[in-house]
């Protein structure tokens, strides 16, 4: 079986650069071929200039860190950090200075004497970034390091994670399956899916214009249609609801549908549309009044209730439910044609 294949990118130093793709599609390998814990059947790895294909991992001038943080339980916070530092005899002093200043880093000052048991797991994950950073490696690797914190935790060090980044200068390459995740965090991303990539470019060029039928339904909503022999994909915001009396805004493509469902997901309500002409599109509009909310609604009615939720929230225009007769437009340009892949 085949992990990898045909595989090639540059990543830029003092890049933060992010690989994405589904469980299995060979993100993980590529990060363990760049650390030297799997070798390439073929190709080469440069760090820098420098061929390091075939030096083991304790050679090459790159750190990682994983999703389960690999702290030493017996050492202290300022143990764990400075263990690399000991490892390669620098000075006790010296040690000292790059730990305080790693843990100002990560933001976690005065924590050194306490064991990675006494931390909260988002502060242990600061602990093994500044273990990671504080060797100053040419490269970082991220393994996942935030899939087991809670989603609020997980935004919160996305933004430190970011700003640790930008601090240090030091080259980001990271790994994880979240879409959020990297268009949040990344200069550049690479989209991989059975071991190829599918698409490398910025945050802004892999959601507004993908490459793919892959990139389009993994990178946000799959919203992927067929008209006159052309696939276009056209992103849930991008779509207007039209009023029943409104007129079709000039510049835009106005299609007509039915409701399949109504989805409220708090900022937003989205609206799957079944289209007369083939296919199916999903609307996204925001909340921007307060549903109104049926609190004398038995409990056997929840369901119906979380409909009304979703068919009384509103952007100034009449609200929309499930089997309603709908118009639906986006302007021209908002529409992007996916090239064809070869047969």
């Amino acid at each position: 079986m085949t992990a990898l294949a045909g595989v090639g990118l540059a990543v830029q130093a003092g890049e933060f650069f992010t690989l994405l793709g589904p469980s299995g599609s060979g993100k993980t390998t590529l990060l363990r071929l760049i650390a030297g814990f799997e070798r390439p059947d073929g190709g080469r790895i440069e760090l820098a200039g420098r061929d390091v294909t075939r030096v083991p991992p304790y050679a090459r001038d790159v750190n990682t860190v994983f999703q389960d943080y690999a702290l030493f339980p017996h050492m202290t916070v300022a143990q764990n950090i400075e263990y690399g530092l000991r490892v390669r005899h620098v000075p006790k002093a010296q040690r000292r200075e790059r730990v305080t200043r790693a843990l100002d880093m990560v933001r976690l000052p005065g924590l050194g004497s306490r064991k990675p048991a006494q931390l909260s797991g988002g502060q242990r994950q600061r602990v093994a970034l500044a273990r990671a950073i504080v060797n100053e490696p040419q490269v970082l690797l991220l393994d996942e390091p935030l899939g087991a914190l809670d989603l609020k935790l997980r935004q919160e060090m996305q933004l430190e994670l970011l700003r640790v980044q930008r601090e240090v200068g030091i080259t980001f390459v990271y790994v994880t399956h979240d879409q959020e995740e990297a268009l949040t965090m990344s200069d550049r991303i690479a989209v991989l899916n059975h071991g190829s990539i599918e698409q490398i470019g910025a945050p802004v060029e892999v959601y507004e214009q993908p490459q793919t039928d892959f990139v389009a339904g993994f990178i946000g909503v799959s919203n992927l249609i067929e008209r006159d022999g052309h696939r276009i994909t056209v992103r849930p915001e991008k779509i207007t609801l039209l009023e029943d009396d409104e007129p079709e805004p000039p510049g835009t493509h106005v299609e007509s549908g039915r409701v399949q469902d109504v989805i409220y997901a708090g900022v937003l309500t989205r609206y799957v549309v079944d289209l007369d002409g083939g296919g199916e599109l999903v609307v996204s509009r925001q909340n921007t009044e307060a549903p109104v909310l049926r609190h004398d609604a038995p409990d056997g009615a929840a369901h119906d209730a979380r409909d009304g939720a979703a068919h009384d929230a509103r952007d100034g225009a009449a609200s929309v439910g499930r089997g309603d007769r709908v118009r639906i437009a986006w302007r021209t340009e908002q529409a992007f044609m996916i090239p064809q892949e070869p047969s």
